[in-house]
């Protein structure tokens, strides 16, 4: 469906009525229907260019569970949330969120298809068909039988309970609590899978894994064929950088495509460091694509085996550089996280269309195997939208995609936002279901953003 289908007037009253009102000034944005030629226009005329970042396995409850700011659903607002040391036997125990954790978890939890699926079903090889007709629904009660299950003949269960339920506070993670206080924050956006960082990143880039559902360990370097948010915008004639940390670990995404290198957009790739330099020099290009490093102490991309507040040192850097550079008026700033990592989060994943026909299978703990659909998102991400032109301190709740259905936000939300920016269709159906976020712009740009956020934390693990 095209966005110059209008909606029917239910879907209409349905959009305007999901629109949040958590910390907003009516004034300063107009009740937008998102993918309106209205909103797509208001899109347009203020931003002229995008960075998008993604980091690494966090979940919102970990990551922000320690937020108190009104309309973030969490453990300390909402919570505490409970989880049983085994689902087969709940007679173990118990153990409940709880404040302070680590700055970093060298007991990697698990965020493959078949531990995502113990977390949020309770079970490693649940009934696809139950789930597909919403029979069998996640209870999220399975993150610390995974974590058990994977290290208990190393740690003690106390120890990996701690690991996988416990929530950053506020004080840890300041450069967090400062992009919650000062710019908007999504209360439900999902991975677009069920599965680990790799296909994840490719649903970021494509809006689909083509049939992976595993991190590859070959080298995966222009093996994909579909079509791309850097073809997309270099067939527009726009201008793109994927930005990469040297020290390697995730990406450089764009080279995971096939048309990077047919069309000889190899020296797109550029080092990180480049990037502080043109966004102060203002030389970004219309679209920034960064790549954090990972994994283990020392790298930037928050992945628990490294420091998250080394993460934090990054993201300072990285919106501090922007918001220094003379480009700052017209960027929106698209800050996510690749998957949850496996730590807990308590909001049951939703449903959501296949982007293909395509399926993935691996033997799961149980000895079974368990063939993953893509019909299902996966765990609750921190995202952000940051830039003059978002309210200040916003908690956007649902979004309202383009059939009028009041939907969960996921990585293909970008996409489907990018598309209305750029005018391009979507790439499949699950970037053409996603809801936008084209709405969330405001008539009037703030001049009271945060120049420098704060330093982050210097704690060590306790």
């Amino acid at each position: 469906m095209h966005h110059s289908v209008f909606f029917s007037m239910l879907a209409l009253a349905t959009a305007i009525t999901a629109l949040p009102s958590t910390s907003w000034d009516s004034w300063k944005r107009p009740s937008l229907v998102p993918g309106s030629e209205a909103s797509i226009n208001n899109l347009r005329q203020k931003i002229k260019n995008v960075v998008l970042l993604c980091m690494e396995n966090r979940s919102l409850d970990n990551l922000l569970g320690g937020q108190t700011h009104a309309g973030i659903e969490n453990p300390i607002n909402n919570g505490p949330y409970c989880n049983p040391y085994n689902v087969s036997d709940p007679s173990q125990g118990y153990h409940c969120t709880e404040a302070k954790d680590y700055n970093s978890v060298t007991d990697d939890p698990s965020h493959a298809v078949t531990g995502n699926t113990m977390e949020f079903y309770s079970q490693w090889t649940p009934d696809n068909t139950a789930i597909a007709e919403g029979k069998l629904l996640p209870n999220n009660q399975g993150f610390i039988t995974e974590q058990i299950h994977n290290y208990g003949s190393k740690a003690n269960s106390t120890q990996l309970a701690l690991q996988v339920m416990n929530y950053y506070t506020e004080q840890q993670v300041p450069v967090m609590t400062s992009f919650v206080q000062n710019f908007l924050t999504f209360n439900h956006w999902h991975s677009d899978i069920a599965g680990p960082t790799d296909p994840n990143r490719f649903a970021l880039t494509s809006g689909t894994s083509a049939g992976h559902g595993t991190n590859l360990a070959a080298d995966y370097t222009y093996e994909f064929t579909q079509k791309s948010i850097f073809q997309m915008v270099g067939e527009k004639n726009l201008t793109w950088l994927n930005y990469w940390e040297a020290a390697g670990g995730t990406g450089p995404d764009s080279m995971a495509y096939a048309w990077t290198n047919a069309t000889n957009n190899e020296d797109k790739v550029v080092n990180m460091t480049q990037f502080y330099s043109d966004a102060l020099s203002g030389n970004l290009p219309t679209f920034s694509y960064l790549n954090p490093s990972c994994c283990g102490v020392g790298t930037t991309s928050m992945h628990d085996s490294g420091l998250i507040s080394d993460g934090e040192a990054f993201l300072k850097r990285v919106y501090d550089s922007l918001r220094a550079g003379p480009q700052w008026e017209n960027t929106l700033f698209i800050l996510t996280f690749d998957e949850t990592g496996g730590f807990h989060d308590h909001v049951p994943p939703p449903l959501a269309p296949r982007p293909d026909n395509l399926t993935y299978t691996e033997k799961a703990a149980n000895g079974l195997n368990y063939t993953y659909e893509f019909n299902r998102l996966g765990g609750r991400l921190p995202t952000f939208l940051i830039s003059p032109w978002i309210a200040q301190g916003e908690v956007e709740q649902y979004g309202v995609n383009a059939f009028g259905e009041t939907v969960s936000y996921c990585a293909s939300s970008i996409l489907r936002t990018l598309g209305y920016l750029w005018d391009f269709e979507p790439f499949n159906p699950r970037v053409e279901w996603a809801a936008s976020f084209d709405h969330l712009i405001q008539n009037t740009a703030r001049r009271d953003a945060i120049y420098t956020l704060p330093t982050p934390m210097n704690f060590t693990d306790y």
